[in-house]
């Protein structure tokens, strides 16, 4: 019997792939074995475990081997030359469509078919839906053409803060591909394209920014699928969070360097606060005019222990480093003197040092995602570039006609580099570093030049570094970082707050001037940059460094330990949620559960809404994480913002004062009462909290709450034990009317980030008004304690948005009466740290003075 291999870059997509392929067979068995992920959760391919998987499946009549995409085929032929002959001439690897192809080919196979019929059954599995929709190849324009009038098309407006940069272009280019259509782009606002969505650089070539409008034209037996899809994820801001830098304070306890003060994640998670005690901007904010670090403690110095005063430095990664500067050389390689022997050899060249390349991007992507899985989405941009069929076809052309490969190779980036500089947005203008460093990797490798490393100790200046190099700097070597250039947004930034690194960016070619061995300081909470410094400074730094790792040292070493005040009043860490990932950090960061499940990630991304009984795995799953302790499962939260692709709405003008949140539950009643029916069965099982979202009126929860009940009713067991209920206040009209919710609750989530934006009219995602946004702003701590006061003695109030993880504003909240904070799994030690740091938890003159302040600033210096 033919075999089969799927090889997939998700373990958990060959999984489910083989599952609805074995449901074809009613009955029949055939072989499949899988070769998918690096592991069970890590992305990737590995050719030795497709070799183990041909192996497996090969009977001795042959193998059919089926593939996702990109590296996966690359492995696929790199793990046929590593078999035996023999089993390598009865090995077919397989054009299909992984899903379509594999249910096509498991039954054939189950027939006793031969490894040819199998594949060629498999190759035409697309056959069949073709016919349903009418489709056939020549209905496919060819790129860059307009589409027909029988195709799909959308227009959205492109909500990133940096418009489409490198990685939210790639995210499109990458999920464009997975679609049997032909799409293009065009920015309606200024007239560019049509481009093809299946280039990187085309798609650069639009320089999309936020606000503007992007058309999606698909075309193709998937284009209402590919449409409806792309439409969606621009709606979803491509994935791309709201701010960068998600792991941004974590630094090794070595000598003369901390993390941020008590050992603090991110900016994301709580903002650093600088000495003088003023909220240091984040890592998001630090890219605007307004979070430059414009005082003289962020300027380059002469050797007097002043701060230097010649250039402005930029907070790029906090923490302190103290150390001796190192500046290696890092220099361009340009196209070496080579002859033209012919264009089957030159272009072969340039093909395997593409791969080597793509090999080695992908290793780099693996090491960073140990770091921060967001942050390795650096390198899915840079794998997409590499694959980018306008970029290599271009080097092709030149090489066909008579050009040397790494000269043809060096020419065609140059050209997509010159692209992306012309742009009109500095930020991506920036972008064009990526298109550099990609160019000169693949460049080193064609001139047989190792790749660029570094190598010292102390702290590295230097002008700029490219991502590779930042992914693989040694925080046991590398005390710090300054550079020249660069911005807080730059990828080796955020590669540098992954590897818990502090750094100062755009400190001024004045810095490359410092001689090496010289002792220089850095605060990257603050960009204060000292050369030479003198003994007080010395001492005062270090002083700071040596707290802060004593207390991060405690806060990771008593995790697990619940946090009280002095005087022994509880205080619950829970970890907010968004996967079942999400709860197994939670548990090894120490968690009291989970405050806050948001349970959309069930929602987004697909074409038809999660089953009750995949909903009830789910919610079990991450309970079972977190060792049976209480999660809050907060209600569907989509909608305005973020559209649901099952459920399309119309567009909304606002969509933040539109239908999201419960008001869209109530209106999608079908979806809202299987989610409750979920809940209610899993609340049966271990303990749950029910939270509803962006609840605005009385009237509302009654409503939710008899939905409930009939679930409740439906599941026909009785009312869960233990069951709990709470409402979220982001609407200050529930912030002011907390007392008319009470009776009807157990309890009182506050989501800050939304209650702030509300509050002062300031969307958190847009940097234009970023800096209004704060949410110790006295209006919204005035809204906390109304809140709190609203409550009562017998209901729990908790706060679950950024402000939880501010280890600034603890506190306050807990002054305020505040007694359960929500934040980011990696954020638990330090905040349960920061709790046992409060001696009084009821301080009515600190919430006095709080309340009294007339600027966020002054409630800062109030807490300060």
């Amino acid at each position: 019997m033919t075999g089969l291999v799927v090889v997939s870059h998700s373990r958990a997509l060959a999984d489910a792939a083989v599952a609805l392929a074995s449901e074809m067979l009613h009955g029949s068995t055939t072989r499949i074995a899988i070769a998918a992920g690096l592991d069970a959760e890590t992305f990737g391919t590995d050719a030795t475990a497709i070799v183990d998987a041909i192996e497996k499946a090969d009977d001795g009549q042959g193998v059919v081997v089926l593939m996702d995409l990109g590296s996966a085929v690359l492995s696929a032929e790199l793990a046929l030359e590593l078999i035996d002959a023999e089993v390598r001439e009865r090995t077919v690897l397989s054009a299909a469509p992984l899903v379509e192809g594999l249910m096509a080919a498991a039954v054939t196979s189950a027939s006793g078919a031969p490894p040819s019929d199998v594949a060629a059954e498999a190759a035409g599995a697309l056959t069949p839906k073709r016919s349903a929709l009418g489709v056939v190849e020549e209905d496919v324009p060819a790129s860059g053409e307009d589409m027909s009038p029988d195709g799909e098309s959308a227009v959205v407006e492109v909500e990133n803060p940096h418009g489409l940069h490198a990685r939210p272009a790639a995210r499109l280019v990458t999920e464009a591909g997975q679609f049997d259509a032909e799409v293009t782009l065009r920015n309606l606002d200024t007239g560019a394209g049509p481009a093809s969505a299946r280039s990187l650089s085309q798609v650069a070539g639009l320089a999309v920014r936020c606000g503007q409008h992007l058309e999606i034209d698909a075309s193709g037996p998937d284009a209402q699928a590919a449409v409806e899809h792309l439409a969606t994820l621009a709606r979803n801001r491509f994935g791309e969070e709201d701010a960068p830098a998600s792991s941004a304070g974590r630094a090794a306890p070595t000598a003369g360097r901390a993390a941020s003060p008590a050992g603090r994640a991110a900016p994301t998670a709580g903002r650093a606060a600088s000495p003088a005690g003023r909220a240091a901007p984040t890592a998001g904010r630090a890219a605007s005019p307004a979070g430059r670090a414009a005082s003289s403690t962020g300027q380059a110095a002469s050797p007097a222990g002043r701060a230097c005063r010649d250039h402005p430095a930029l907070p790029a990664s906090p923490g302190i480093a103290i150390g001796p500067v190192f500046t290696p050389a890092v220099v361009d390689v340009g196209p070496p003197d080579e002859q033209f022997d012919s264009a089957d050899t030159q272009s072969a060249r340039l093909r395997d040092a593409l791969d080597a390349v793509r090999a080695d991007i992908e290793s780099l992507r693996t090491t960073t995602a140990q770091h921060s899985p967001a942050d390795a989405a650096i390198f899915d941009a840079h794998l997409v570039m590499l694959d980018d069929p306008d970029l290599v076809a271009a080097a092709l052309e030149r090489v066909e006609s008579g050009v040397p490969a790494s000269r043809a190779w060096a020419e065609a980036v140059a050209a997509v580099e010159a692209e992306w500089r012309a742009v009109d947005d500095p930020y991506l203008r920036e972008r064009a570093v990526d298109v550099h460093a990609v160019g000169q990797q693949v460049l080193r490798k064609l001139a047989g030049i190792p790749d660029a490393t570094i190598d010292g100790t102390g702290i590295l200046v230097v002008d700029d570094l490219l991502p590779a190099q930042a992914a693989v700097l040694d925080p046991e070597k590398v005390a710090g970082v300054i550079l020249a250039g660069g911005s807080p947004t730059s990828h080796a930034a955020i590669l540098a707050r992954a590897r818990g690194i502090p750094a100062v960016v755009a400190a001024g070619a004045d810095v490359l001037a410092i001689e090496p061995g010289v002792t220089v300081a850095l605060d990257g909470s603050t960009g204060e940059v000292i050369v030479d410094p003198d003994d007080q400074t010395l001492e005062r730094l270090r002083g700071e460094a040596s707290r802060a790792a004593e207390r991060g040292e405690l806060a990771r070493a008593s995790a697990h330990e619940s946090a009280s005040t002095a005087d022994g009043t509880r205080i619950l860490v829970a970890a907010n949620l968004g996967s079942v990932e999400d709860a197994r950090a939670a548990a090894e960061s120490g968690s009291d559960g989970s405050g806050l499940v948001r349970t959309e990630f069930l929602y987004l991304d697909r074409a038809e809404p999660p089953t009750v009984d995949e909903q009830i795995d789910t919610y079990l799953a991450m309970a079972d994480a977190l060792g049976g302790q209480r999660i809050t499962l907060r209600t569907l939260d989509v909608g305005g913002d973020k559209p649901l692709s099952f459920a399309p709405r119309p567009a909304e003008e606002n969509p933040f004062l539109g239908l999201r949140g419960l008001r869209l539950a109530l209106a999608e009643k079908t979806l809202f009462d299987d989610q409750l029916r979920a809940i209610v069965t899993v609340a049966h099982q271990t303990p749950i909290s029910i939270m509803f979202p962006m609840v605005t009126t009385v009237d509302e929860l009654l409503t939710a709450r008899e939905h409930l009940d009939a679930a409740i009713t439906s599941v026909g067991r009785g009312e869960p034990a233990g069951l709990e209920v709470g409402i979220m206040i982001e609407v200050p009209a529930a912030a002011l009317k907390a007392a008319a919710f009470a009776p009807h609750v157990n309890f009182f989530s506050i989501g800050t980030n939304d209650l702030t934006q509300y509050t002062l009219a300031a969307e958190r995602g847009n940097t234009s008004v970023a800096a209004l946004a704060d949410p110790l702003d006295p209006a919204v701590v005035t809204l906390i304690n109304r809140v709190c006061r609203g409550a009562g003695p017998d209901r729990l109030v908790a706060v679950c948005g950024e402000l939880a993880a501010d280890e600034t504003a603890t506190d306050l909240l807990v002054a305020l009466g505040v007694r359960e904070l929500s934040v980011a799994p990696r954020a638990v030690p330090p905040i349960k740290q920061a709790v046992r740091g409060i001696d009084v938890p009821t301080n009515p003159r600190l919430v006095e003075r709080c309340l009294e302040a007339d600027t966020a600033a002054s409630v800062r210096a109030a807490l300060t």
